[in-house]
């Protein structure tokens, strides 16, 4: 198999990594190289000293040996990170000794190597291998870490182990997030990325687009159409396991749909299109999710009584007004192919009292409950008279506790 010439920055670390390994199993001079031999030095020395005949050749085997340790420990490292030259057997070159196998010693520091070189991106030529889908990280990391959210933990943990264990599903799963900012929309996307691809939002198989951000301007949604459906159909072919996110997706030019839907429809025959998870993230019925959490309260019954069946129809005919700005959603919601609507309920003071304390211990900073309090009431509250709600979620917390710094 021909090989590239020069390698990468990465690559060049990894073989400068491995010299190091070999280089400490000794058998090399000074400078690496065999001195040389007993005819070409001079003096009475040359036949009885050290580098006699028979003790240069015994290196020579020596080292010769030592040249195939380190050309099997590349194929081994090859192998491992790249997916390259696996099987292959030198037949022309045989082990230095029968029964020859990598050092114990000498693959662990590989297995060290290697997982240093895939911190870095991927480590085979598709994105198969960077998927991890640990249900049970995200499960436990929901429970920990995202507060006031019994709805949106419940639909998210259910519908996606759902989805990957089905070994060959109908559709894509398309999950709509919604709620007020700072409710965590973003917070749940990012955690699914993470525990579903090793690199999170930095994999290949995970696209983030941003509405105003990579769909500005009206007047070139054709060809904003041409790009998202080649960036989706390139995701696709690459990755056995894809994941789209949609942010602000209320402001989703409805012309956009036309490259998107084909990737989200029931399909026949193209189960590639099946493995992929869309989800889109959304300030929309927000108003209608926090008027039935309100009610609740008012009502003296605990906002964990409020059930999905109830809240989804709520906003669903919210979704569907025929306001322009909503045209998208609902153009999705009529032809079915939004899986889940998934809501994001109002964060009380307790709440924001949790995300104060998750964000110092993310900065690895002591805190008190009375920083906890003070963080909290730097927050706005609504409605007027109640001050139930706050008006920013947990946004902008993590920047509040700058206060508190030495």
């Amino acid at each position: 198999r021909s090989r590239p010439t020069a390698m990468g920055p990465a690559r060049l670390g990894l073989a400068c990594g491995l010299l190091l390994l070999l280089g400490c199993s000794g058998g090399l001079g000074s400078r690496g190289t065999l001195p040389p031999p007993w005819e070409e030095r001079q003096g009475p020395a040359a036949e009885g000293g050290p580098w006699g005949r028979a003790r240069y050749e015994a290196v020579k085997k020596h080292l010769g040996a030592v040249g195939a340790v380190s050309k099997r420990y590349w194929q081994y490292l090859a192998c491992k990170v790249w997916r390259e030259g696996c099987g292959e057997e030198e037949e022309s070159e045989p082990s230095p000794s029968p029964g020859w196998s990598l050092p114990l010693v000498g693959q662990d520091y590989l297995e060290i190597l290697s997982a240093w070189y895939c911190s870095f991106g991927k480590c085979c030529k598709t994105g198969d291998c960077r998927i991890v889908n640990n249900i049970t990280g995200l499960e436990a990391d929901l429970n920990e870490q995202l507060h006031g959210q019994h709805l949106a933990k419940e639909v998210v943990i259910r519908t996606v182990q759902e989805f990957l264990q089905s070994p060959q599903p109908e559709k894509a799963l398309v999950l709509s997030f919604h709620g007020w900012s700072g409710t965590g929309k973003n917070f749940v996307a990012r955690m699914v990325a993470s525990h579903l691809f090793r690199d999170g939002l930095k994999s290949e198989c995970v696209r983030v687009f941003i509405s105003l951000f990579h769909f500005p301007h009206h007047k070139y949604v054709d060809s904003y159409k041409a790009q998202l459906k080649k960036t989706i159909s390139e995701t696709v072919r690459f990755c056995k396991q894809s994941m789209f996110i949609f942010d602000e997706a209320e402001k989703l030019h409805f012309g956009l749909l036309d490259a998107i839907k084909p990737f989200m429809a029931h399909t026949k025959g193209q189960v590639d299109y099946q493995r992929s998870i869309f989800l889109f993230l959304s300030n929309l019925g927000g108003n209608a999710i926090n008027e039935v959490a309100l009610d609740f309260w008012r009502a003296s019954r605990a906002r964990e009584e409020i059930s999905m069946e109830f809240l989804e129809q709520r906003l669903r005919r919210e979704l569907q007004k025929p306001e322009e700005n909503r045209y998208a959603h609902s153009h999705l919601l009529k032809e079915n192919l939004i899986d889940f609507l998934v809501p994001f309920l109002p964060l009380e003071y307790h709440h924001v009292k949790l995300c104060a304390r998750d964000a110092f211990l993310a900065r690895g900073l002591p805190y008190t409950e009375a920083a906890l309090d003070e963080v909290a009431r730097m927050m706005v509250f609504v409605p007027k008279e109640e001050k139930l709600f706050s008006a920013q979620g947990c946004k902008s917390v993590s920047q509040r506790i700058n206060y508190f710094l030495p």
